[in-house]
């Protein structure tokens, strides 16, 4: 059931809507008359889009529920969510378009953000993020799919989402499988079970829920065999079989599904046989897998896996009748439904069949197919095997506590330094007080001149103290600020009035509650900012290829319910072919939102934004215009300063800490880029950003989906 051996594509071919529950769960619209339920109209084109896909093909079903949902009047946002989760199974699942589903994770993603309640976000979310993730994670780009699997796990820890708490410890498990740290799969493996217990106790009429527990018991066993672990993987397999057996009554109409499992786990059992020597147990078990699952419409990938297992055992017997006859049905097989690790078997076998039958020029041809094959599949592998998946996602927690740290240490530094200073020069002082004083009236002029000299070194060091005061009162300010004892307390009173709101209070209560709430967003914003000012210099970049359409269409879409707040519309143009630059995602990301929210909270409401992407000069050029009140030309030289004083409210009275452009230039600086602005008081102000090209940043002339209007 491991990913790695295709376990379950046939499943998903023939009986597409029990997975897509998976990924499928209640979304709300904000629309005014969206209810936050499915529409019984789409309801009935999915039934069918379903019932298609079983009885013909995908791509018939694809092409009849693309036409009926686009003819559908008025879809929910969970018709449309679901729509997205539709195409996204057959494209990652079944035909293995990797970048066509990633197109419709983001649509999923797009869709989650339209809710409005926090439960519904939570799940709409999550379930995205893991699909996004998924999608990266088969096209290798496994920082991303990283990123994209942590922040489904931060939305299911701040909703308390067990679901999702439960998908994200399972697909670590996974990745620690095929990384071949089985210790590791086991315990998230064990740990995403007891979620789901917790979750769904009850798994009457919830197949959903039932089909994941046996699949991670299973997948529990499997770690356990590869760890030599044969006793507890029997264990965990007789669990899984027993928990098919109990739960098979439940379900009748799900007959063809239960005996796969049950095929899938009588494959992996008779492995741990095979390690044992018992090789009549494990053929009799092997023939019942492959009995099952080489039926048309089951799960014919793991029929030919358990062949190669069975082929194992003929030919550790010398039986080359019954390994050739075997091979032979393979190989049909193998030229219908591709299977690239049953191939590279398939050589590998056929190969020492005719090493025994001493047909050498033909087992040297296998073999070298063999060789080429494996070559391959582990170089596909290793790209995983470098990642350290542990250490990117304790990155991602430990940032702040990190540069908080750092902070800390540099201060004690400058402490030391500064105490050293005063007491040497103390010494010095005392010293030569000390030695006036022993001296003769004959000294008296030499005392009067070394007092001089004394008087001016004191003017100095006091000129010198008061210049450090001042620097060390400044830092005290911005550590206190940003301390942990402040910003802890001030994140909890946030994090419980934005529950308390939600409780039913009284309104002159609840208006208080959300000054509260509101107040403390806004210090903790504070905070954040001064931190990253602080410390931009000091942080080392993180850069990799960016395709720069795609960052700064996320950054617009992420920004556009905060501009349809004011009525407000963002349009979007970006370059008409894929661009990637070598850039931190993170930082230029940022720089770009930040560049957007001034534009929104500085502009009229009923107004528009626009957003370009073009390049000039061998640079790439990032604009935002607004038509908002412009820049004063008394302003314009302060701009980017650091506590600045040119900071203004907005035109909704939004607040302003005159942060965030000191921050953008230095983000942009440390790009070897630009930043600048044109302004005047009657047509608002455009901000330009320029990043160069370099030899490693790649263009690929493909359709952009971008270039549209957001509002």
């Amino acid at each position: 059931m491991i990913w790695n051996k295709d376990s379950f594509t046939k499943i998903f071919k023939k009986h597409f809507w029990l997975y897509s529950f998976l990924i499928i769960i209640v979304s709300c619209s904000p629309k005014k008359n969206d209810t936050g339920k499915y529409s019984n109209e789409y309801l009935n084109i999915q039934k069918q889009a379903d019932q298609i896909w079983a009885k013909i093909n995908i791509d018939s079903s694809l092409k009849y529920i693309n036409r009926a949902f686009h003819n559908l009047p008025n879809p929910t946002i969970n018709d449309r969510f679901h729509f997205y989760a539709f195409n996204y199974v057959a494209y990652q699942k079944v035909k293995y378009n990797y970048n066509k589903s990633l197109t419709y994770a983001d649509s999923m993603l797009s869709t989650a953000n339209k809710s409005v309640s926090t439960k519904q976000y939570s799940m709409n979310f999550a379930e995205a993020s893991f699909a996004r993730g998924d999608a990266y994670f088969e096209l290798k780009q496994f920082t991303d799919a990283y990123q994209s699997y942590y922040q489904g796990y931060l939305t299911g820890k701040n909703y308390l989402n067990l679901r999702a708490l439960a998908d994200y410890t399972y697909r670590m498990g996974i990745i620690m499988y095929k990384k071949g740290q089985y210790k590791l799969a086991v315990n998230y493996f064990k740990d995403s079970y007891n979620t789901n217990i917790i979750e769904s106790p009850n798994i009457k009429g919830d197949f959903v829920s039932f089909y994941r527990r046996q699949e991670l018991l299973d997948n529990i066993g499997l770690s356990y065999r590869h760890n030599n672990e044969n006793d507890s993987a029997i264990v965990y397999f007789d669990k899984t079989l027993k928990l098919i057996n109990e739960t098979a009554q439940e379900f009748p109409e799900r007959k063809q599904h239960m005996e796969m499992a049950r095929g899938v786990v009588y494959g992996n059992k008779a492995e741990v046989y095979m390690q044992q020597g018992l090789d009549n147990e494990a053929a009799d078990l092997l023939k019942k897998s492959i009995y099952i699952n080489l039926k048309g419409g089951y799960d014919n990938h793991d029929a030919q896996f358990a062949e190669v297992k069975l082929a194992d055992i003929y030919l550790k017997r010398h039986q080359n009748d019954s390994l050739f006859r075997l091979l032979r049905n393979l190989r049909i097989q193998l030229d219908s439904v591709k299977n690239e690790d049953a191939e590279a078997d398939y050589n590998r076998l056929i190969g020492n069949y005719y090493v025994n039958t001493r047909d050498l020029q033909k087992a040297i041809d296998h073999i070298q197919r063999y060789n080429q094959l494996k070559d391959s599949i582990d170089e596909k592998s290793s790209l995983l095997m470098e990642t350290d998946v542990n250490q990117q996602l304790a990155n991602y927690e430990k940032q702040h506590e990190i540069n908080l740290l750092s902070n800390d240490n540099k201060l004690q530094v400058i402490y030391l330094y500064v105490t050293i200073f005063f007491s040497a020069m103390a010494l010095i002082i005392i010293f030569l007080v000390y030695r006036n004083w022993k001296g003769s009236k004959k000294d008296v002029q030499t005392v009067n001149l070394l007092n001089k000299q004394i008087n001016e070194q004191n003017a100095i060091l006091e000129s010198a103290l008061n210049d450090l005061n001042n620097s060390s009162k400044e830092k005290d300010r911005i550590l206190r600020t940003v301390a942990h004892d402040l910003r802890n307390p001030i994140g909890g009173i946030a994090s419980l009035t934005a529950v308390m709101a939600e409780d039913d209070y009284q309104e002159d209560q609840k208006e208080l509650i959300n000054l509260i709430k509101k107040t403390c967003y806004n210090s903790l914003e504070l905070i954040n900012e001064i931190l990253e000012a602080t410390n931009i210099t000091s942080i080392k970049l993180n850069l990799e290829q960016v395709e720069i359409n795609s960052l700064v269409s996320n950054s617009v879409e992420l920004l556009r319910f905060k501009a349809a707040e004011k009525g407000q519309q963002i349009l979007l143009q970006t370059l008409n072919k894929q661009q990637e630059l070598y850039i931190s995602r993170e930082k230029i990301w940022r720089v770009i939102s930040n560049l957007i929210s001034n534009a929104i909270k500085f502009s009229p409401i009923d107004t528009c934004i626009e957003v370009k992407v073009f390049e000039k000069d061998k640079q790439i050029i990032i604009a935002v215009e607004d038509n908002g009140i412009g820049i004063p030309d008394k302003l314009k030289d302060q701009v980017f300063n650091m506590f600045t004083s040119a900071q203004r409210p907005g035109t909704a009275g939004e607040k302003s800490f005159g942060l965030g452009l000191s921050i953008c230039k230095q983000i942009i600086e440390k790009h070897n880029g630009n930043i600048w602005f044109e302004s005047n008081r009657f047509n608002g102000t455009t901000f330009y950003i320029s990043l160069p090209l370099s030899e490693m940043d790649t263009t690929a002339d493909l359709p952009q989906k971008v270039s549209v209007p957001f509002s």
